[in-house]
């Protein structure tokens, strides 16, 4: 069986299949020596009722006094005892430490896996996802792990010396006595079938929404507390509260009179009350005598608690199952190929060629088409465009976030697919709209691209980003945690992201909308440190506003994914198409749109 059409359990839990059977097998006997005192307690009774009496025992007997027979008894009673204590202890200590080998793996594997994959994948996909799989999922494979097999071993090992030992005793009174399990498992059983795969999925998706709207929440409470008197602002999360509230219900709903009446029937009294009943009748019978009833009053209902969590642990293997799916559909996420052989050493120049480039998020969303671009080095191309006409996805292709539908791009005329990623960010730098800082000092955010960098070349590259002073002001300076510390604004973020790429020092830049969050002071510095900073480097800016871009050295524009006019400033307006719109109507496209509306 390949692993593809294996269960995703057993493919999750392969490396250490070999050790939970083994715990398995380890809790079973432990739980079997465990029960053999109720029957070395029976055993004496029964001994003692036949010697008439309790002479052989009182206190003023000697131990010499006792019967082999009773010292035996207790002696395998105790020991049998302490044995299956210590291998019932062990199983779950090997358990565990079975469930943290797996655990680590699992995440350390997850965090490998999502750093090979295009990094456009988490754009699509809500942060609730990835922390429902990293953290709630695999703290459910915990339960299987540590838990499951163990409980599985105790409650097979309880439970089938139990039915031998009383078969043993009397097959008939035996019989009698285990009438109420086949009851449970019937209406168990029943109430198991009313929860369909749909209803489970129901549930599980609920959960899912809820994670992602609660994040979604707590990332936007400052829109919620601003908009949010109508009650308008935060409908997304009570409607996925409802959701996930319907989908438990409808999940639990078909449970709840049925599992009620399947636990009154097994439930200890109701088992010593057939025991008793059926052991009164069979003495009247004359079939036993009145203490053969002892051994069955002891043992069966103790079958009660192990098959009851015997039942339920199928659950957590259902949730499990659940868990495991996704987590393994998150570890066969399709990756960016690596490249079959390295080939940074042919790299000629700083030259960026885009050759008959074409990307579509599917067969209906076409967002590129049939691009053709060279971005040559001590140049800064400019593309603009109105909203959606593909400039960002350029620049992200350009930094290989995801791969091209078609086309390809090539850097000093090697393919960026030939390229290891760590060579190809070292020679291309970026700073984007959507600034993330790591929870690290600010030292360490700067330094990101480049961990060995000195104290003294940190700062520089913060004093040419305008940010250094603000830094300074800081708690504890370049020292301060991001997160802890500090919480700095979007502009400030930005500028601490453009020291990264100044310190980083790449001879190629990419630049999407870099100043977008900065006051207009600011923006001025920014702008002379850049436009310092990328002489003699090949440039892509992403612009929204024109007048940020006049002398760049070439102007593309963009519209529906397609290039409809490329040229300088002069020659755009001079040619009066889009760009000329464009300029004349506002400072950006997106004012143009709004002009239009």
């Amino acid at each position: 069986m390949t692993d593809a059409n294996r269960n995703p359990v057993d493919r999750l839990l392969r490396p250490i299949k070999g050790r939970l059977l083994c715990v398995m097998a380890l809790a079973c006997v432990g739980s079997i020596l465990s029960l053999v005192p109720l029957a070395g307690m029976a055993f004496i009774a029964k001994y003692l009722m036949a010697q008439d009496g309790l002479a052989h025992i009182a206190p003023s007997a000697s131990l010499s006094n006792w019967s082999p027979e009773l010292v035996w008894a207790v002696v395998i009673s105790l020991g049998c005892l302490i044995v299956g204590m210590i291998l019932v202890a062990m199983s779950e200590l090997l358990a565990h430490l079975a469930d943290n080998q797996i655990t680590h793996n699992l995440r350390m594997t997850v965090t490998k896996r999502l750093t090979q994959v295009p990094l456009g994948w988490f754009t699509s996909r809500a942060s609730g996802d990835v922390k429902q799989a990293m953290q709630d999922d695999v703290s459910a494979l915990h339960e299987l792990t540590a838990h499951f097999y163990t409980t599985r071993g105790r409650c097979i090992g309880g439970i089938t010396v139990s039915v031998l030992y009383l078969l043993y005793m009397d097959w008939r009174l035996a019989i009698l006595s285990l009438l109420p399990f086949p009851c449970f498992y019937w209406i168990f059983g029943a109430a198991k079938k009313a929860i369909s795969e749909e209803r489970m999925k129901g549930f599980i998706s609920g959960q899912a929404q809820m994670n992602n709207a609660i994040a979604e929440f707590i990332g936007g409470i400052a829109v919620v507390k601003a908009f949010g008197a109508s009650g308008k602002a935060h409908s997304g999360y009570h409607e996925a509260v409802d959701g996930f509230l319907e989908g438990f219900l409808n999940f639990t709903r078909p449970l709840i009179a049925p599992l009620a009446h399947a636990n009154a029937i097994i439930a200890p009294i109701a088992v010593l009350a057939t025991v008793l009943s059926g052991g009164l009748l069979f003495v009247h019978l004359g079939w036993i005598e009145a203490i053969d009833i002892l051994p069955f009053a002891l043992v069966a209902p103790g079958i009660s608690a192990p098959l009851m969590l015997l039942s339920f642990s199928a659950h957590s293997m259902t949730y499990a199952t659940a868990a495991a799916q996704r987590l393994q559909t998150l570890l066969d996420t399709p990756t960016l190929a690596p490249p079959e052989e390295e080939k940074s050493r042919l790299i000629s120049d700083n030259t960026m060629d885009i050759q008959n480039l074409s990307y579509a998020y599917d067969e209906h969303h076409k967002v590129l088409d049939g691009l053709n671009l060279t971005l040559k080095p001590d140049t800064v191309t400019a593309i603009v465009g109105a909203s959606g006409s593909g400039k960002s996805t350029l620049a992200r292709l350009l930094l290989r976030f995801f791969d091209p539908t078609q086309g390809v791009i090539t850097l000093g005329g090697v393919d960026i697919k030939a390229l290891d990623t760590v060579e190809l960010y070292r020679r291309v730098g970026f700073v984007l709209q959507d600034v993330r800082l790591i929870h690290a000092s600010v030292h360490d955010n700067i330094a990101l691209g480049c961990p060995s960098a000195s104290r003294e070349r940190v700062e520089d590259a913060a004093k040419a980003a305008n940010i250094h002073e603000r830094i300074l002001a800081l708690p504890n300076g370049y020292d301060s945690l991001v997160g802890e510390d500090v919480t700095l604004s979007g502009g400030e973020q930005q500028r601490v992201s453009l020291a990264r790429a100044i310190l980083l020092d790449p001879p190629i830049l990419v630049l999407d909308e870099a100043t977008a969050s900065t006051d207009v002071d600011n923006e001025l510095a920014i702008q002379a440190t850049l436009s310092r900073f990328v002489k003699g480097r090949t440039v892509l800016v992403i612009a929204h506003k024109l007048d940020t871009i006049m002398a760049a050295d070439h102007i593309v524009v963009l519209e529906n994914g397609c290039i409809t006019e490329q040229g300088t400033h002069q020659t755009l307006l001079a040619q009066s198409g889009l760009y000329t719109h464009l300029w004349h109507l506002g400072d950006s496209p997106e004012q143009s749109l709004e002009a239009q509306l």
